[in-house]
């Protein structure tokens, strides 16, 4: 028979799906011993028995169905029309006797508080607390009665009926369970969360405590102290001036009253319960696995837990112990791709690059510098180089790293980490600055060109003709061995073209006491594989221009006839050669391109045709190569400018002049080591879904992008009919796990605790209503701002200015149409700054939530000079 009551004792964590989230926490706690009031459930049998009951609720189900979310009045009318036929509905007799009988044997002349608890409520990736209603000071029969009823129908309040259609919750599947539970009478109630609720720090206990009842404080009605508890010590308290607080009358009900002046100052807790209470946090907390948000009273010096729920808004910890203190940057920040990554993605990253610094959490990678940054030259240098990658992060490392126990710990630190780091690097530095002295640039070039062509062709060699694990385990060799081989043989050659424009920016801001020539000498850059990879997809949109028929064919292409499809158009084999020719060189490339499950333009050409299309409406006929070649002339005026500063100095002028040589000829080469990764990638990628669609022909695999939730190990293991579990069940677990991740907001730098650590801007000197980031290419320029949270189908038009969450390569075809760039990521070194430096317009980087500050189709005017950008209204 189904229960339609259980008490506390009866309950644990199995019993959800009939006592509902906040019924299940409570008879598991009750269970383990931890100070519950006691009480009983009305379970989700009673609700649905009781709803069934109703003629028109399969109605109101269907019409619920269909409502439009946005019609916030539609969904405020069904739902009180919902409402107030559940309050009118009898209760069924076998419900009402056994809701009856549990009251009386818990003790009728009790006062209760009546909660709803739903069956979604309370879970890891849910947040429907709070959605329902709670009814406090409850006492009588009749008056339980009708507040179970109330608290049915507050399953269907306008916040709840939103949340759950918006987050793919069927109504019709969502039962209510009701928690009765003795109502204690507190002197001081609030809230605990065993992590930090702000900023993630696993070893902060947070409580928020008032005067009087709790529900008081969790609805926003009363001020509430902050206490703050790390490691057993307050570290932090602030006490809120309580001038209100809501108390249980003894008739039932509740009363709101003014707390007399003397005391609203006063701590709602002493130290010791403090103490106490984050001593039982941790102890509920680690009976539950993960932080949890719990609410708490304390009534004659006793402490009540009255509910814990697991806190659902916290980044997940890498898996690694809290301390010794690790400092952790995110990888995604650095390379322009934020969102979360699929096991395989994840899985070939750890192949590259050294697994003793590289860590995972949220489905994204973290590098771990902790035993660098021990080091206190490392300190000085790691910031300062971060400035050019994202200033956010910078900030937020420079602040960590100066903290008392980071420094501590480094102090008794013996690590040798920096010394492998230089072991490394000085030989790197040694040839790079021979290069920089006196090599032959053109030899330089030569070696690259060549360096990057045979390193192709050589994983294509070891690639050809084999098959199975045996083909998984040569893409394992190639990505092991791919890092050390680009750090020796190519970065010599481009570290002299970064170090020699900060050699020139120091020197002719010396000369000239500013530095206005360097943008000019920025632009243009030859050998730049990014840049040339946008002047050959103009050249591909001018070739567009004269084929109307291939134009119409793009406009409805799709990805598996491409090519075919261009047969018997008039001109579409001219395109085809072209375009094949520009694949052939860039396919390999996409958005987000450092993951690899990302999808590749090789394997969808039509996330091209919106660039081309993009190209068409923005500029002339041969209008980018005009500017490519203006940007050249601009910078050799620079040059001439910066040599005339120098003239009669013979030293200097020669130092000068082989600087700017040095930085014109290999200065675009930053791009090539980031390009021959990919291209690497790119044929592996090929092998592995190669590998993938056999699976699938063997019934192994359901589809072959499903090889992009396993790792290469798994993949191996597969392959050699090795792996022992069920296949199809990690994939599904994976995929569900994947899409958690992919809603949270990674950070840029957190620490092992879980904390996210942020260091605001300083903006003192900043006008109101100016949005403020890291000016990284000069100019002012006035547009409309379009923002593209993805590139494969935006089309910019003219006078249009770029705002993105960020930028990498596979974003490039955008910046020929764009007149100024904004990015919520980036530094001076990063892509969009590079390339937007190079095109000359002006890009204002690490804008913290450009992308929902300003609203696409705005008039802004942005300035590349000082940072800032100012919303000028509608266009």
């Amino acid at each position: 028979m189904k229960p339609y009551v259980l008490f506390f004792h009866q309950i644990d964590a199995s019993s959800l799906s009939y006592v509902g989230g906040k019924g299940a926490n409570l008879g598991e706690m009750t269970q383990a011993g931890f100070p519950v009031p006691g009480g009983f459930c009305i379970t989700t049998f009673a609700y649905k028995d009781f709803i069934e009951t109703s003629m028109e609720m399969a109605a109101f189900f269907t019409v619920l169905d269909q409502i439009e979310l946005a019609d916030l009045e539609q969904v405020r009318v069904i739902a009180q029309q919902i409402r107030t036929h559940i309050e009118q509905i009898p209760i069924p007799l076998s419900i009402k006797t056994a809701i009856i009988q549990a009251w009386t044997k818990q003790g009728a002349e009790n006062f209760y508080a009546v909660r709803s608890s739903a069956t979604a409520e309370d879970l890891p990736g849910a947040s429907f607390a709070g959605q329902q209603d709670t009814y406090l000071n409850v006492k009588g029969q009749e008056e339980l009665l009708r507040h179970v009823r109330k608290c049915w129908a507050s399953l269907f309040t306008d916040r709840a009926i939103v949340y759950r259609a918006k987050n793919g919750f069927d109504h019709r599947n969502i039962y209510l369970s009701v928690v009765v539970q003795q109502l204690i009478r507190p002197d001081t109630a609030g809230i605990m969360f065993t992590a930090d609720p702000v900023n993630g720090n696993r070893t902060v206990v947070s409580i928020d405590a008032s005067f009087g009842l709790g529900e008081a404080l969790v609805s926003g009605q009363v001020s509430a102290d902050l206490y703050k508890v790390k490691n057993s010590h307050i570290v932090s308290k602030k006490l809120a001036k309580k001038k209100l607080a809501i108390y249980a009358l003894p008739e039932g009900g509740t009363v709101t009253k003014e707390i007399p002046p003397e005391q609203q100052e006063r701590q709602a807790l002493s130290d010791r319960q403090i103490s106490e209470l984050a001593v039982l946090g941790k102890k509920i907390e680690q009976h539950y696995g993960v932080p949890q948000d719990i609410e708490f009273c304390v009534a004659e010096d006793e402490i009540y837990i009255v509910q814990s729920r697991p806190i659902t808004t916290l980044y997940p910890r890498p898996d690694m112990p809290q301390r010794p203190l690790r400092v952790l940057l995110s990888f995604g920040h650095i390379q322009m791709a934020t969102n979360a990554m699929k096991p395989l993605g994840l899985s070939v990253l750890q192949h590259i690059f050294p697994a003793s610094v590289f860590t995972l959490a949220g489905g994204r990678v973290f590098i771990d510098l902790t035993d660098i940054l021990h080091n206190p030259i490392a300190r000085k240098i790691v910031p300062s180089v971060l400035k050019n990658v994202d200033e956010s992060m910078s900030r937020a490392v420079a602040a960590v790293t100066s903290r008392p126990d980071f420094l501590e710990e480094s102090h008794s630190s013996h690590n040798t980490a920096f010394s492998s780091v230089r072991k490394i690097a000085v030989p790197i530095l040694r040839k790079g600055w021979k290069v920089l002295r006196s090599g032959n640039l053109e030899h330089v070039l030569d070696e690259v060109a060549i360096y990057t062509r045979e390193h192709q062709k050589g994983i294509q060699q070891a690639l050809n003709g084999k098959q199975g694990a045996e083909r998984i385990i040569i893409v394992q060799k190639q990505l092991k061995t791919l890092l050390l081989d680009i750090l020796h043989n190519l970065i010599p050659y481009v570290f002299p073209g970064i170090i020699s424009v900060f050699m020139l920016k120091k020197a002719i801001t010396h000369r000239l006491g500013h530095d206005d020539e360097i943008s000019k000498l920025n632009k243009s850059l030859p050998h730049n594989v990014t840049s040339e990879m946008g002047l050959e997809l103009g050249d591909l949109a001018d070739l567009l221009r004269e084929l109307p028929a291939v134009r119409e064919y793009l406009k409805k292409a799709n990805d598996q006839t491409f090519y075919s499809g261009l047969d018997g158009i008039e001109g579409g084999e001219t395109f085809r050669r072209a375009f094949a020719e520009f694949m052939d060189k860039y396919g390999m490339r996409c958005p987000g391109e450092i993951d690899m499950t990302v999808t590749r333009w090789y394997e969808a050409p039509t996330r091209l045709i919106s660039a081309l299309f993009s190209h068409l409406q923005s500029l002339r006929a041969g209008e980018h190569r005009l500017r490519f070649a203006e940007g050249q002339k601009e910078a050799e005026a620079a040059m001439h400018t910066v040599l005339d500063s120098v003239k009669g100095k013979y030293f200097r002028s020669k130092i000068i002049k082989r600087l700017i040589a040095v930085y014109r000829q290999l200065g675009g080469l930053r791009e090539q080591h980031k390009y021959i990764l990919i291209a690497v990638m790119g044929e592996c990628k090929k092998a592995i879904m190669e590998e993938a669609d056999l699976l699938v022909q063997r019934g192994i695999l359901r589809e072959s992008q499903d090889v992009c939730f396993l790792t290469l190990d798994e993949l191996v293991n597969l392959l050699q009919h090795n792996y022992a579990g069920n296949v199809d069940d990690l994939i599904a677990k994976r995929k569900e796990e994947h899409e958690r991740y992919q809603k949270l907001k990674p950070p840029r730098v957190m620490t092992s605790e879980g904390e996210i650590v942020i260091v605001p801007l300083n903006k003192k000197n900043v006008a109101a209503g100016m949005i403020v980031g890291s000016p990284v290419s000069a100019g002012v320029v006035e547009g409309i701002a379009r923002v593209i949270l993805r590139p494969e189908s935006a089309i910019l038009r003219e006078g249009e200015i770029l705002v993105a969450p960020h930028t990498d390569p596979g974003w490039t075809p955008l910046f020929q149409s764009a007149v100024a760039v904004i990015t919520e990521v980036g530094g001076l070194m990063t892509h969009g700054a590079v390339v937007a430096r190079e095109y000359g317009i002006p890009a204002v980087v690490g804008v913290d939530d450009a992308t929902t500050l300003i609203k696409d189709g705005e008039k802004i005017r942005v300035n590349g000079d000082l940072g800032y950008i100012e919303i000028l209204g509608n266009r």
